[in-house]
């Protein structure tokens, strides 16, 4: 590293001239630097050097970068080399928590020892991934075991409490991440007694917040970032203050995940939950101060009524789609009312044990939070129906109020139709950097869909494009003859079209649905057509295993065929020729009955705008982008891209899309699909 190269403390963080850490960049990237020498098969990218500077710039002047790197440009060292060296007190929020282990483990302590650099880093996720020392004792003094299983996993974990010295479950790979036990063992913000717990010097949650407000890097997820500034209750809020750089990796995400923390939800499961735990610490601690089976009762029925109240699972209905005579208004106000009559008993009961108070500040949370829901403007209970069309289910601060049914819950959702005012108001303030990184980001390189999400509309937004040579390794390629995607028989379509160009890929696929049916249908006709032509492509269909185990397999079978909806989109990295070819059964339009959705779209139409075109469309191109991404993942790759929905050709709308997407040779025949496999030349379309 050159002498020149300082790396700054938190305290040091001053505003620089634009190109002020140019020269130290193209050092710490050449071939000849830190980074070639220390890490194995490292290469200088132009793109990569050119987004290290930007985001270097970035932070010496405190202000906000939109940075989208297509895939292979090496975005994660380009943002680590500036961060770690100028970035001050930095917080690196991912994705999911595998993208956070492999930051913390792997690529941090790579950099950093390629560097030299002094920073100590922290990796902080929520409570429920930390084993939590008095709900473990207390499930072990109680055994409320469901199954043998369980007790298997209680023991394993047990013996994990006297090795390990962070708590996080991530680490007990004996007991599935999926596993109910852990339901029981770890704490929740309702749950954890805080400083009146007698585990409190031990506590690994405490423990992994101190050890992040004193490190200088702190990687966290999405997850985490927003439920904390939502809940204030996952330890990022300590670190917020101080932080100069803050940078999202994997920022397509943001929106979503912000839009689900920034609302509001609570579900009949939290009241029954509720109700569990009253009757253990009633009898446990007050056996005497009530009769705690009348106690709890009344409200558990209340809440299975109003989950009765919609025959369906899987519906999803805005209010005011709910009609006024509907049995669901007068079973929320029953819920509401015998809820208020155990908060009135557990008032009363609350100074006999700690845990007792805490159920009772839960209830009376839960009865904030269904009160806040039913007087929301938009909430049609005791309105007429013309009312509540009236209302249009949106709340005061321009959200919807919505219901969605499952097997045996029903949740009741407030969500903002819109972030950005939310997320303005929480980077005002301190002046620090604020970094937005993603391969996908703009629709053919317009950034604003996404920075008016994000309420980003007047910040600096710029795109490097991949080093990869789409046009000599990949080819795309759209079917003809399908029928249109609503058509009843198009999963069966979709199979008739895929299963020649697996054929002649000798498997190596990934076949990418939008919904978990057509997951189910696909999987289906595959495995009886490779029966009945006796082909030996191993199958995996998501569900019948979890997605690491699966991905696991897809990549040793060499010729495997994996069949999966939304989770295997994105964040999937198989290189080289275990895959071949990703076919996507039809574009990734969000379902228009979706009530979210449909108020974003009423809302930009009152606007003057076209829902479709400035909304729905960048969204499923964005998507697209993502699942198209999995395909070439490396410089030796080589595949096709089969898109199977005739809207990419036959709709205006269809240029746009297939312009976003990297450039590869694009064909409607099949023959070229062969020829490409075979390694002959192909004249593109």
């Amino acid at each position: 590293m050159s002498a020149t190269t300082a790396v700054a403390t938190p305290a040091a963080i001053a505003t620089a001239a634009p190109g002020a850490h140019d020269a130290d960049i193209d050092r710490l990237f050449a071939s000849s630097g830190p980074l070639g020498q220390a890490v194995g098969g490292f290469r200088p990218r132009q793109a990569q050097t050119e987004m290290a500077k930007a985001i270097a710039d970035a932070i010496a002047q405190q202000r906000t970068l939109i940075a989208e790197a297509g895939t292979g440009t090496g975005k994660t060292f380009a943002y680590l080399v500036p961060a770690l060296l100028w970035g001050g007190k930095v917080i690196v929020s991912t994705g999911t928590k595998n993208l956070q282990d492999q930051l913390f483990l792997r690529d941090i302590p790579t950099v950093r020892r390629a560097l030299s650099a002094p920073v100590s880093v922290a990796l902080l996720k929520g409570r429920a991934n930390y084993v939590c020392h008095f709900h473990l004792e207390r499930t072990l003094q109680n055994g409320r075991m469901t199954s043998r299983e369980d007790v298997g996993y209680l023991r394993e974990i047990s013996r994990f409490m006297k090795t390990t010295s962070s708590g996080d479950k991530a680490e007990l790979s004996k007991v599935p991440e999926t596993a109910l036990i852990w339901n029981l063992v770890t704490s929740t913000r309702d749950t954890c007694m805080g400083a009146e717990c007698q585990y409190y010097q031990d506590c690994f949650v405490m423990k992994a917040r101190k050890e992040a407000q004193q490190a200088d890097v702190v990687v966290v997820n999405h997850h985490l970032f927003f439920a904390d500034v939502a809940l204030k209750d996952t330890g990022v809020a300590e670190l917020l203050p101080s932080a100069n750089t803050i940078i999202f990796d994997e920022a397509h995400q943001l929106p979503e995940v912000a839009t689900l923390f920034f609302g509001n939800t609570v579900s009949t499961s939290q009241i029954l939950e509720l109700c569990r735990d009253v009757l253990a610490e009633g009898l446990s601690h007050a056996r005497d101060g009530a009769d705690w089976g009348q106690v709890v009762v009344p409200v558990e029925k209340a809440a299975r009524d109003l989950r009765l109240t919609f025959p369906q699972e899987g519906g999803r209905l805005a209010v005011n789609q709910i009609a006024a005579s509907s049995a669901f208004f007068p079973a929320l106000e029953t819920m509401r009312a015998q809820l208020h009559s155990m908060i009135a008993v557990l008032e009363k009961q609350a100074e006999r044990a700690e845990t007792i108070e805490q159920c009772r500040t839960r209830a009376v949370e839960l009865g904030h939070q269904l009160d806040s829901w039913n007087s929301a403007p938009g909430s049609n209970t005791g309105k007429s129906a013309k009312k509540a069309k009236a209302a249009d289910a949106e709340g005061e601060e321009g959200s919807v109020l919505w219901v969605e049914a499952f097997s045996s819950s029903l949740q009741l959702h407030q969500t903002p139709l819109s972030i950005a005012p939310i997320f303005n108001k929480q980077r005002e303030g301190v002046a620090r950097s604020w970094i937005f990184t993603s391969a996908t980001l703009a629709v053919k390189n317009d950034f604003q869909h996404y920075a008016s999400q994000m309420g980003l509309w007047d910040e600096p937004a710029q795109s490097w494009p991949s080093p990869f040579d789409y046009g000599e390794q990949g080819l795309l390629y759209v079917p003809q003859n399908l029928p249109q995607p609503n058509s009843p028989d198009y999963t069966d379509a979709v199979v008739d079209a895929a299963l020649p160009v697996i054929e002649a890929s000798g498997g190596r696929a990934f076949l990418l649905c939008t919904t978990i049916r057509a997951v189910n249908r696909a999987a289906e006709r595959l495995r009886a057509e490779f029966e009945a032509r006796h082909l030996d492509f191993p199958l995996m269909v998501q569900g019948e295993a979890g997605r690491t185990e699966l991905l696991d397999r897809f990549r040793a079978a060499g010729n495997a065929v994996l069949i999966g909806s939304q989770s295997f989109w994105e964040g999937v990295d198989v290189r080289g020729e275990a895959l071949s070819l990703v076919i996507i059964d039809k574009l990734p339009f969000s379902p228009p009955d979706d009530p979210v959705l449909a108020a974003r779209i009423e809302a930009l139409e009152s606007k003057g705008m076209n829902g479709f075109m400035h909304h729905q469309l960048p969204a499923a191109i964005i998507n697209l982008k993502q699942g198209a991404g999995r395909l070439i993942r490396d410089e030796a790759d080589r595949g096709v891209l089969m898109i199977c929905d005739p809207r990419l050709i036959s709709k205006g709308y269809g240029r746009r899309i297939w312009q976003s997407l990297p450039p590869f040779k694009r064909t409607r025949e099949l023959d070229a699909v062969k020829a490409f496999w075979r390694g002959d030349a192909i004249e593109p379309d």
